[in-house]
């Protein structure tokens, strides 16, 4: 009952104010007095206020301490107070609703610190379940092979612009090629090789898009595999292992270029592997064939009859065998086979229709002693033909020698390493009409120049080449290049 009074007399207290506030402004300004529908909104507007407080004092009473709780549930009375101790009471009461109020506020933040706490408790959780089955997974793809396929796949590649000066006067990105590789198990894997050649390729234009490698190799022991697919033929220096800052010279040398012929790729299958601690190692591989021309001013040169393992002609096949000793530190020896059935295809020698078989002997040896190294290469083809004969394309053969010093530059370092500078002569001598030494078409070729390698993977060269033939034609130019690869 004195809490219903309270409020009884709490709003009729509104209500007397509010009029004597709307007479006080109708003496100041008539002209400024409200209307009948003006003074009912303020009225509404006061009930609203009276009930906002009822709600606030019923939520003291369900958050605050058991002494505030008992403060707004039995305030000191008014009776027989003077109104001086009416007003110290009314100032106690709002006393006691401040200190609610901040009781409230206090409640409420505890409360949102458990909810957080109880929030960051299941944070934990959910990351202890999900490492629990982040480590099961990874086990699982220890196992089993599993696992994203990125984490089992690598990039590579490599690159060379070269400008070559004299007669030529070029400028060429020769080579962009980019290497991708992957690994289905711990003894199952993929490897293949894509080429843009001299920038940009299409009718009329000077370059070709190549895919050069793209084999499966599986291990059969720790020390044999098995490839299958379009892969490199094991011959030479350079056919396999190709990048710019592995060789001397802005372009690959001309005896590889003309007599194995560098770059030959083909499809097929084959073994390869090591006997332990030999030094020796091995490399078997029966492929697809050479397709040559059989007449005109290419008949029967070998590099024209490479097919690339595009829509080739399978009538022939070929087999090639190479072995590499590598048992002395810095000496490596390799010697090469290789064996044409039929270099036409089933297309037939021009002069008696029967097929051509050839083979290819090749040998190569590198040392190394401190920085000082050498290079030695000889191949030679043999092509059982009539018509080879005639043209002196039966005997294609040629060879090499390549001395050079390498040594690193101690003040100048661009990278992890000090620089490196090297210097090489290499002497050449090729013809690929050998079988008739009266055409007089062997060429000798000398060779100067240097690599600076500011990173062993990065390489800049510059050489002076030099080229005669046995009938005095004379030619020589300038190059420069730079290489890379990763």
């Amino acid at each position: 009952m004195f809490r219903s009074s309270v409020r009884r007399n709490r709003g009729r207290t509104a209500l007397a104010i509010l009029a004597a506030s709307l007479l006080s402004s109708t003496a100041l300004a008539q002209e400024a007095l409200p209307s009948q529908a003006e003074m009912w909104r303020i009225i509404q507007e006061q009930a609203r206020q009276l009930a906002e407080q009822r709600q606030e004092i019923n939520a003291l009473k369900q958050a605050a301490t058991p002494q505030v709780r008992q403060a707004i549930v039995a305030p000191p009375t008014l009776s027989g107070l003077s109104q001086g101790d009416t007003e110290r009471d009314a100032a106690a009461a709002d006393a006691q609703r401040s200190a609610a109020a901040a009781e409230i506020q206090r409640v409420a933040a505890a409360a949102e610190a458990q909810r957080a706490t109880a929030a960051a408790q299941d944070a934990q959780r959910s990351a202890a379940q999900a490492l629990a089955a982040a480590q099961t997974t990874s086990t699982v793809a220890d196992n089993t092979g599993g696992g994203g396929w990125w984490e089992r796949t690598s990039i590579g590649g490599y690159g060379e612009l070269h400008y070559e000066g004299g007669s030529r006067d070029l400028l060429d990105f020769h080579r962009f090629v980019l290497f991708v590789g992957h690994e289905f198990t711990s003894n199952i894997r993929f490897f293949s090789e894509i080429e843009l050649e001299h920038a940009w390729s299409g009718e009329g234009r000077p370059g070709e898009v190549e895919l050069e490698q793209a084999y499966v190799q599986i291990d059969l022991s720790d020390q044999h595999r098995l490839n299958a697919g379009v892969m490199l033929i094991p011959s030479g220096f350079l056919n396999e292992i190709h990048e710019p800052p592995t060789f001397y010279g802005v372009e690959r040398n001309s005896v590889e270029t003309a007599i194995i012929p560098t770059t030959w790729w083909e499809g097929g299958i084959g073994l390869s592997g090591n006997f332990g601690a030999s030094g020796v190692a091995y490399n078997l591989m029966y492929s697809g064939g050479l397709n040559t021309p059989r007449t005109g001013a290419n008949a029967f040169l070998v590099r024209s009859g490479r097919q690339k393992t595009g829509n080739a002609i399978a009538r022939a096949g070929a087999v090639t065998g190479e072995l590499t000793y590598t048992g002395v530190p810095g000496l490596e020896l390799a010697a090469s086979g290789h064996y044409e059935f039929d270099v036409t295809q089933g297309a037939g020698d021009p002069l008696t229709g029967e097929d051509v078989p050839a083979w290819l002997m090749t040998a190569n040896a590198e040392w190394r002693l401190g920085g000082f190294g050498v290079r030695a290469l000889y191949a030679s083809w043999w092509i059982d033909g009539a018509t080879a004969e005639t043209t002196g394309r039966d005997r294609q053969t040629g060879y090499f020698l390549e001395p050079s010093y390498r040594f690193p530059i101690n003040f100048l370092t661009l990278g992890d390493a000090p620089s490196e500078l090297g210097f090489f002569y290499r002497y050449s001598w090729w013809d690929n009409n050998a079988g008739l030494t009266s055409l007089e078409r062997a060429t000798t070729e000398h060779a100067v120049g240097t690599n600076f390698w500011p990173h062993p993977n990065v390489v800049f060269k510059l050489d002076y080449i030099f080229q005669e033939t046995d009938a005095g034609a004379k030619t020589d130019r300038l190059n420069a290049g730079i290489g890379y690869r990763f």
